[in-house]
């Protein structure tokens, strides 16, 4: 029996795929997954591990997920990795001038981008304060982006999405603050992968220098890797693929 936990959520992205066979490979903690779409976890890889599939994000739902993984959780979680992302769909387009920003379209890139993530990590509180993972350090990371950056914008569009990304940002930051004094054991990491060859950034792709465009198990590596260094300091912190801290 592993004596930690994984766990992925959101976890039909690709980096999310990524991330979950690197944990597999290393075989050094147990896995759980949640995921809308349970396809990929289907091969015999993950037969030991627990998947959890979901119809929507409703917090309803992330209550009802929550609970039946606490049920299972033998090992304290020692990593949550929180995948989120909406920057385009067939009804979502980035604004690129004032005019395009609509109601609809910034109203579902702020619940999918900001929203959703902070509603998992609100009802994982009682989880890390459980008597199985008060003596265990648990690194919490989202899933956020350079263009998040109020200080590093410099060429201005994407509102919906720079919008989404800041507010997630300033979430993990207050939170950050809370867990300093409540939940004592966690760190919290707002992570930008990078540009990564994935259907997310697949129509942006074109002025991206070769060297630039990252794959799936190149940014899921590299993040393990962050993790694996990232010491529980009371403090959120905002990183990049490198582990270089980016401006808020």
């Amino acid at each position: 029996m592993k004596d930690q936990t994984t766990l992925i959520i959101g976890a039909n992205s690709n980096i999310a795929k990524a991330l979950a066979v690197e944990v597999i490979k290393a075989n050094q903690s147990h896995l759980m997954v949640i995921t809308r779409d349970s396809h990929f976890y289907q091969q015999d890889m993950f037969n030991n591990s627990d998947i959890f599939s979901v119809a929507d994000y409703q917090e309803s739902t992330i209550q009802k997920t929550i609970t039946d993984l606490n049920k299972k959780l033998t090992a304290p979680l020692s990593q949550v990795f929180i995948c989120h992302g909406l920057l385009h769909s067939e009804q979502v387009t980035p604004e690129k001038r004032l005019q395009a920003l609509t109601e609809n379209a910034f109203n579902e890139v702020m619940t999918a981008n900001a929203l959703t993530p902070m509603l998992w990590i609100k009802n994982l509180i009682p989880t890390f304060k459980h008597k199985l993972n008060q003596k265990q350090a648990c690194k919490i990371v989202v899933f956020s982006a350079r263009v998040g950056s109020i200080s590093d914008n410099h060429i201005g569009g994407w509102y919906s999405y720079r919008a989404s990304k800041a507010a997630l940002n300033m979430l993990i930051k207050s939170a950050a603050v809370e867990f300093s004094r409540t939940v004592k054991n966690v760190k919290l990491i707002s992570f930008h992968p990078g540009t990564t060859n994935t259907p997310l950034s697949k129509p942006f792709q074109k002025n991206v220098p070769e060297d630039k465009l990252f794959s799936s198990e190149f940014v899921a590596l590299q993040l393990l890797e962050i993790v694996k260094n990232t010491n529980i300091d009371g403090k959120a912190s905002f990183v990049d693929w490198q582990g270089k801290a980016i401006p808020w």
